[in-house]
């Protein structure tokens, strides 16, 4: 039966007025409500909090959820979301979460691999950042303010659209939130050529613990040094980051070669181990290693591709130099003003045109599992030979190697709290992704990363094994106290010799640990808000 459209505007106000009446009901709802109200003292105050009774509570909470693994019925979800619009709103939540009594979960693109910043096993209120997506150009300063709540798509457009020679140097992922991807070191395709987005940082705001609004001269050098790779909701509430821009080229050359086992794949992988490294810094190379099926077997295909800042002519000489078992040609690759190169590693359709970098919206998500290491001595044939066989009995897990050295090199480790730098050779993201809801294939796709990872023991770092902070792997160890012994496990997985600087840090700025996650910095007291 077809129902008339008066009735639907009935029905959907019946249940919109159901659902204000239930949220006047819940004692937690007026708490809050009342607080916002007095610090605010807005008469819209309401449009920022979204009870679970909401009709846009799901839709809200869903929009910014990239693993589905964290999208299940038996998943607590917030008591209440707080969609601030202005840095006032962001001030009064994290005093009236306080005084309410809940934990607040911080959330700005929603790409955490554990969901740390939108989940819980206790009660807590999520504040999403997503209205919070300013971005201010300033090209004859070479600078930008850029709120958390935006994009890296929306922050490469915005500098597109006022210049074709300037860039930043972050993500290829353009959905990704800027407040965590800035926080936690952030990289992309220029890394080589010029180090992480904290390396651009030069000025930010952040809401501490008291509510208070802080830049840079009054946060003071230690809390600036401690939010630039360590993640800004250790500490508080990173609202906006004033970043430097970089210089680009007016044209860049990007390449893609596959190459499997029986067509000089093992030489090709081990050649780009020290190749990618070492080569001109404005050339970037990733390494995808895959299972693939290829006459009816499964193996191993290499792929090699890359971001060079010059022309395809000048990437040909080198690479010719630098790496002639590649056998890179003219035909693998594509000369391009930056901001579409930033649109092809996005992996859009060469022409697609530079908007698709505003849209916002979660496609297509499914289950993932993810985890890092960094190797910084060359695996030797025979190893990749094992690894190809490992891949191979877990067939699902892909490695993305991704090339440091260049600039990486000349940055101090203790230069910002990321500390992952000279020394290595690149990094791995361990990547499993799959379609089945149940718990069963949670556990044996897990196990494989596990099982991959575990392998790889022998050929990557050492005391401590190092992991990237926004590969986020609950697996290194997880707080339950948050006592310093907890958080030196997967501490000093992230953050090596800049962990205790960094509990140093948070036990001045928060001592009784209002801002956490299971992963986050604690205090040196065990005192937790």
């Amino acid at each position: 039966m077809e129902i008339s459209k008066p009735l639907l505007v009935f029905f959907s106000l019946v249940f919109f007025n159901l659902s204000f009446l239930w949220a006047a009901s819940d004692p937690t709802y007026q708490s809050l409500l009342q607080c916002l109200s007095e610090i605010i003292q807005s008469p819209n105050v309401s449009a920022v909090i979204v009870s679970n009774n909401n009709p846009s509570f799901t839709s809200i909470l869903e929009s910014r959820i990239h693993n589905a693994r964290f999208n299940r019925t038996s998943t607590l979800k917030p008591a209440i979301i707080i969609t601030p619009s202005d840095e006032s709103h962001v001030s009064a939540a994290v005093i009236c979460s306080q005084k309410v009594g809940f934990q607040l979960k911080i959330r700005s693109g929603g790409h955490d691999y554990e969901a740390l910043s939108y989940t819980s096993d206790k009660p807590f209120f999520l504040l999403d950042m997503y209205n919070l997506r300013d971005i201010s150009v300033d090209i004859p300063d070479e600078s930008a303010w850029v709120q958390t709540g935006a994009t890296l798509g929306e922050l490469y457009y915005h500098i597109w659209e006022k210049s074709n020679v300037h860039g930043f140097p972050a993500g290829v992922c353009p959905t990704v939130g800027v407040g965590g991807h800035i926080g936690g070191a952030g990289y992309g395709t220029m890394i080589r050529k010029y180090g992480l987005t904290t390396d651009y940082v030069i000025d930010a705001k952040i809401v501490d613990v008291n509510g208070k609004i802080l830049d840079r001269k009054a946060m003071g050098e230690d809390l600036f040094w401690a939010i630039r790779g360590a993640g800004g909701a250790n500490f508080g509430v990173v609202t906006a980051y004033k970043i430097k821009l970089v210089k680009v080229p007016e044209k860049v050359t990007v390449f893609r070669v596959e190459r499997f086992l029986d067509n000089n794949g093992t030489e090709v992988a081990f050649k780009w181990q020290t190749v990618g490294a070492t080569t001109d810094p404005n050339l970037f190379t990733r390494m995808l290693l895959q299972p693939n099926m290829k006459d009816k077997q499964t193996t191993v295909k290499v792929t090699i591709m890359g971001l060079y800042l010059g022309d395809i002519n000048g990437l040909l000489t080198l690479l010719n130099k630098d790496f002639p078992e590649l056998g890179l040609n003219k035909e693998n690759c594509t000369e391009m003003p930056w901001i579409d190169s930033v649109v092809w590693w996005a992996n859009f359709d060469l022409g697609t045109p530079p908007n698709v970098l505003l849209d916002r919206n979660n496609k297509d998500t499914s289950f993932v599992k993810r985890k890092s290491d960094y190797v910084q001595t060359p695996i030797p044939r025979d190893g990749l030979e094992s690894l190809w066989q490992k891949m191979v009995q877990n067939e699902k897990v892909g490695l993305t190697c991704n090339s440091y050295g260049g600039k990486m090199d000349e940055i101090d480790p203790k230069e910002s709290a990321f500390p992952h730098r000279k020394g290595n050779l690149y990094k791995i993201q361990y990547s499993i992704n799959w379609d089945d809801p149940s718990n069963e294939a949670d556990i044996k796709y897990t196990t494989q990363a596990k099982a991959v990872h575990e392998f790889m023991t022998q050929f990557v770092s050492k005391n401590p094994r190092r992991a990237y902070l926004n590969y986020r792997d609950i697996d290194i160890g997880s707080a339950k106290t948050w006592s310093y012994e907890e958080g030196k496990v997967y501490g000093e997985s992230y953050f090596a010799e800049n962990f205790d600087r960094l509990v140093d840090v948070k036990t001045a700025v928060d001592p009784n640990n209002f801002f956490r996650n299971e992963q986050s910095i604690p205090p040196r007291s065990t005192k937790t808000a």
